[in-house]
């Protein structure tokens, strides 16, 4: 025993450089993370507080239609019915505020609807999917397809 106490220093050392950078950690992490951390797992209770504070930037289809109503029946019937207005048409809370503070621009169609519908492997069978040199030949989409419903 008295030789273990005797050589022992060399392990004292590691544990005191342990315990030290531990400590060193613990306060680096307690100023670092967010008091809220953890309250609902991995997510930053704040963001919530901080995206209020921001502007809004998307109307809303229901919006929309209170003044584009042609295009939201032909869009109900179609087969867009699903997509947002602003996911092709931009964010327009502005917009919908005051139609003259923001004219939107018509998305360009000929890489809007390849978007979505350029073929690829990984989208679903079923999804109407084209090689958009071959389908349309040069053609943009809306020389033959209306947007808000694309059979008509």
């Amino acid at each position: 025993m008295k030789r273990f106490f005797r050589d022992a220093e060399h392990l004292f050392r590691p544990v005191l450089i342990f315990i030290v950078g531990a400590a060193i950690f613990l306060l680096v992490r307690h100023a670092v993370v967010p008091k809220a951390f953890g309250q609902y797992g991995h997510y930053r209770p704040l963001a919530l507080e901080i995206n209020r504070q921001k502007p809004l930037a998307f109307a809303g289809k229901a919006q929309c239609a209170l003044c584009h109503d042609d295009e939201a029946k032909a869009l109900a019937a179609g087969k867009h019915v699903r997509v947002a207005c602003e996911a092709c048409h931009g964010p327009l809370a502005r917009h919908a505020e005051d139609p003259a503070a923001l004219q939107p621009e018509l998305p360009n169609v000929a890489t809007l609807c390849v978007r979505c519908h350029q073929q690829d492997a990984a989208k679903p069978p079923n999804f109407p999917q084209v090689v958009s040199v071959e389908h349309s030949g040069g053609v943009v989409c809306n020389t033959c397809h209306q947007p808000h419903n694309p059979h008509i």
